[in-house]
């Protein structure tokens, strides 16, 4: 049964042993935010044969986000991106087990989503508060995790990269974050995806966005975490 149910993903297999592919059916992923970039990572991670994805997100579809949502179709519009994506996962793995949080998450829920086992958590969605209360959660519980720092306004998908915020440059919202972490004393590795490229100046408040830029962090973390996973990273 278990062979019959890892059949659709032979190609990936062809890279990695049977313990190593039976491993990834066992874990547990939460991604925050089902957007841009966490679309790419939920994606990916059904399409490697994770076992369980937990979705956080409120939003529901909107037609401005088919430029870089993968989940963003004519045929979505309206639809909770959370049950669009189960549906979407169900498509390419109707064995992996697709928990959905229809919230926002804020100070006040935000430990409920702790209630579950997570071998990994994404923090990809949009609000610097929620990021910061993230990263002291996942740190305190020893969660890996890493958070996606600005996507928006960059241009060029290979300067992206995943590394300690403290290393970070050109990135505003990772500015934010490394200040946190400078205030609150924090000493481990707060692992993020960020970009070096200088973002361009739009003059407007809400960020332009690229197809290729989001989709490109997206793949990176979940490639990042099915090494780790496996014990791949270098």
């Amino acid at each position: 049964m278990m062979e019959e149910r890892l059949h659709r993903f032979a190609r990936f297999r062809k890279l990695i042993n049977n313990d190593e592919m039976k491993s990834l059916t066992e874990k547990s992923v939460l991604v925050v935010g089902c957007g841009g970039v966490g679309g790419y990572v939920i994606e990916s991670l059904a399409r490697s044969g994770i076992g369980t994805l937990i979705l956080v997100d409120f939003d529901t579809i909107d037609e401005t986000n088919i430029n870089r949502q993968i989940i963003a179709l004519k045929s979505t519009i309206g639809m909770k991106k959370v049950d669009a994506f189960e549906s979407r996962i169900k498509d390419i793995n109707e064995y992996c087990n697709v928990i959905k949080i229809d919230k926002f998450l804020d100070v006040d829920n935000i430990s409920e989503i702790f209630n579950y086992k997570i071998d990994y958590l994404v923090d990809a969605c949009d609000t610097t508060t929620t990021k910061k209360v993230l990263i002291s959660e996942c740190l305190k519980r020893n969660i890996p995790f890493i958070s996606s720092m600005g996507t928006g306004n960059k241009f060029d998908p290979s300067k992206l990269e995943i590394c300690d915020v403290r290393k970070t440059i050109n990135d505003p919202l990772a500015r934010m974050i490394r200040k946190f972490v400078k205030d609150n004393k924090i000493n481990k590795k707060v692992m993020v995806l960020s970009s070096c490229e200088l973002p361009v100046k739009t003059g407007d408040r809400t960020p332009g966005s690229t197809a290729f830029v989001p989709s490109s962090a997206g793949l990176l973390i979940s490639s990042y975490i099915i090494r780790e996973f496996l014990g791949k990273l270098k």
